[in-house]
């Protein structure tokens, strides 16, 4: 009762226990979808009557399908408690261990960047629909300096990073010039700037010289070694996560640090608060809309780079296209982490450890991944509804909450 309550007064105070509430609702909303798609407990629940003790037959047939769901996405995507616990006694075995969490570290670093990208767009005002395609654009140039261009890894490393940066701005600054000067509506621009690049993406790993030597498949050359960004734990380790994740760290060190200690980040926030005081004060808004345009997507540009240095080493035709693309769901975990650094950071260790443990959730129980989806989209809806949060929860309303909830992406 004592958390309940404190739970209470700090959902008052800030958006963090909305979120959190949120994600409550989430799982319950997905243990409902698991009853009611799951033939043993619809089975379960038609003899309910056909005995006295055969709903007591139903809830643990319920609660054992739903707990082992929710038990297997927790040990796929962050480990077991036992296996920890002999790890730990024994010293042994860490690599399995360990491994869940480094395969969500893994999917959660290049999503952090991009989602960095986007909020810094969207706390401005700006929606970038485009980070994904800008994400491309960035392993398309670290694909190309990484097998193109040899040098030792000192150089070579920071050099891929830097036209990673350049490739994704590049993608930024044609929306952006495009918004400052023609007016033209950056969401419908870098929407459709991502199906131009995804077609770009195939021609440039079928008819260039950057397609793999003897392949007639849309495959890029792969980076040489001294390109990629090794696994922390060596690469003798089995374990993915990479020194991409010092990226990530260092990036939303930046973000924090530029939106809220920096002129430039300034100009920003008071753009995307009210564009009106921004321009009596002076600000040049063609010049932030720019500006916008050229750091978010070479952000996104940096996420795309440092997923292809990572993990696949090249570029391919289906290259962060479909479900895989990490620009589209870093809108949503900007939007979960309230466009706030260090809420996008938990925001991306949720999605990455429900897609990865969702994996382990299907293998061993049957219940598909896209359940992992539902949770993902209900949690997300909710955190953006916080109203209607806090009436399921019979939380304090109060004026500044309600406020919160009318204001735009910027906020």
């Amino acid at each position: 009762m004592k958390i309940w309550n404190f739970l209470k007064r700090l959902n008052a105070r800030g958006p963090a226990a909305t979120a959190f509430f949120a994600l409550i609702l989430g799982f319950i909303i997905g243990a409902l979808v698991i009853i009611a798609t799951t033939a043993v407990v619809l089975n379960a629940w038609r003899h309910v009557f056909s005995s006295p003790t055969a709903i007591f037959s139903a809830l643990k047939v319920t609660f054992d399908n739903v707990g082992a769901a929710y038990r297997a996405i927790f040990i796929g995507a962050v480990g077991s408690p036992s296996a920890y616990s002999h790890s730990i006694t024994t010293g042994q075995g860490w690599t399995n261990t360990i491994d869940p969490l480094s395969e969500t570290l893994t999917y959660a670093t290049p999503l952090a960047i991009a989602s960095i990208a986007v909020c810094i767009a969207f706390r401005t005002g700006i929606f970038n629909i485009g980070a994904n395609g800008q994400a491309i654009l960035g392993g398309i140039a670290g694909a190309w300096a990484g097998s193109m261009v040899h040098l030792p890894t000192a150089l070579h490393i920071p050099f891929t990073l830097i036209l990673g940066v350049l490739g994704g701005a590049l993608g930024g600054l044609i929306p952006g010039v495009l918004k400052a000067y023609a007016g033209a509506h950056e969401v419908i621009v870098t929407l459709m700037l991502n199906y131009i690049i995804a077609f770009f993406l195939l021609y440039v790993t079928l008819s260039t010289a950057l397609q793999q030597p003897g392949q007639a498949n849309d495959i890029s050359r792969t980076i040489d070694g001294s390109a990629v960004l090794p696994p922390i734990f060596g690469t003798g380790s089995g374990l993915r996560v990479s020194y991409g994740l010092f990226i990530a760290a260092a990036v939303v060190l930046f973000g924090w640090w530029f939106l809220n200690r920096s002129t430039l980040g300034f100009d920003f926030r008071i753009t995307g608060a009210n564009p009106h005081a921004a321009r009596a004060a002076g600000i040049n808004a063609r010049r932030v809309i720019i500006f916008v345009f050229l750091i978010s997507g070479g952000l996104a540009g940096l996420a795309g780079e440092v997923q292809m240095a990572s993990t696949t080493h090249f570029v391919d035709g289906g290259f962060l296209i479909g479900s895989a693309g990490v620009g589209f769901t870093a809108i949503t975990v900007a939007l979960l982490g309230r466009n706030e650094p260090m809420g996008i950071v938990w925001g991306s260790l949720l999605f990455a450890a429900l897609n990865v443990g969702g994996r382990t959730m299907q293998a061993s129980t049957g219940i598909p991944l896209d359940l992992a989806a539902i949770i993902q989209s209900i949690v997300v809806l909710f955190v953006a509804s916080p109203v209607l949060v806090k009436e399921i929860f019979r939380l304090h309303t109060t004026t500044e909450a309600v406020q919160l909830a009318t204001k735009g992406w910027g906020q």
